[in-house]
């Protein structure tokens, strides 16, 4: 395990932080209180991404590309969409997020992959999935962004498989777990509805087959040496206490709920794009 330092932040000292990191997003999305739902995500406003480019044969296989207004080649996030790998829940929902980043001046591909339901998802497709769109980064070479600048985020069931798929990707200079789901064996054995979808991702239950689950466990795996965790204490679907606070370098969000991460009005997500900012000018 890494030493992992872990920082509580409460709200002032976050709006300090966004701030300071001249985010320029006020006009386009308003401030708004911590713990926010997922319908006040559904809701907000976004612009229609610049492209949408497959990854892969499957029609699941794409990510929706957008690209800032800039006159340099912009540094890129790939962002990888939660929904407790579970098919009900799509890429589209993503899209405020990737408008804000746009905004902030970051490229985004925001991936679509085979989850729980779809033919081929579950374990371990939906990750092979995800590794397949690490591996083919290439296909952005002829749009303005900076592929030596790189980093990968992921929010719930998207941040777990953002800390497995990119454990042994090069180069990148950040993967962060938004209100990640990740320790695996611990996760599904708890008894609200996002848990309970771990056994169906999985395809057994823990208790048949637990060394998938070891297969399919962050905690268990040889991470990327630059990933970090940013999670709210107010996380009732992820919650704070399921995974050890010393695997990886932590901050935390007082009275953040899970979805503040994605609503770029919250002073969570502030805190995401100033780490990202940082990260990212190294």
């Amino acid at each position: 395990m890494n030493n992992a330092c872990c920082r509580i932040f409460k709200y002032g000292l976050i709006g300090a932080l966004a701030l300071a990191c001249g985010t320029g997003l006020t006009q386009n999305f308003a401030p708004v209180a911590e713990n926010v739902s997922f319908d006040q995500v559904q809701t907000l406003p976004y612009r229609e991404p610049d492209a949408m480019v497959a990854y892969g044969d499957n029609g699941l296989q794409y990510g929706l590309l957008w690209v800032p207004d800039t006159n340099a080649d912009a540094p890129l996030v790939i962002l990888i969409h939660g929904g407790c790998w579970l098919n009900s829940f799509d890429v589209n929902h993503s899209r405020p997020l990737a408008t804000a980043l746009s905004y902030a001046g970051f490229a985004v591909w925001s991936l679509e992959y085979r989850r729980t339901g779809d033919p081929g998802g579950g374990w371990p497709g939906t990750l092979e999935d995800i590794q397949l769109a690490l591996s083919k980064l290439e296909l952005l070479s002829s749009y303005p962004i900076n592929l030596s600048s790189v980093a990968v985020a992921g929010h719930s069931a998207g941040g777990h498989l953002a800390l497995m798929a990119a454990a042994g990707l090069t180069p990148v200079k950040a993967v962060i777990g938004l209100a990640a789901i990740v320790d695996m064996e611990t996760y599904s054995r708890g008894a609200n509805s996002c848990q309970t979808a771990g056994p169906a991702f999985i395809g057994v239950s823990f208790d048949d087959e637990p060394e998938l689950y070891a297969l399919a466990n962050p905690v268990k795996r040889a991470l990327n040496p630059a990933s970090i965790l940013l999670h709210g204490d107010n996380d009732e679907i992820v919650p704070l206490d399921h995974f050890p606070q010393d695997l990886l370098p932590i901050s935390i969000v007082a009275g953040a709920g899970h979805f503040d991460w994605i609503h770029p009005g919250t002073p969570a997500y502030h805190l995401f794009l100033g780490t990202l900012k940082f990260r990212l000018a190294q």
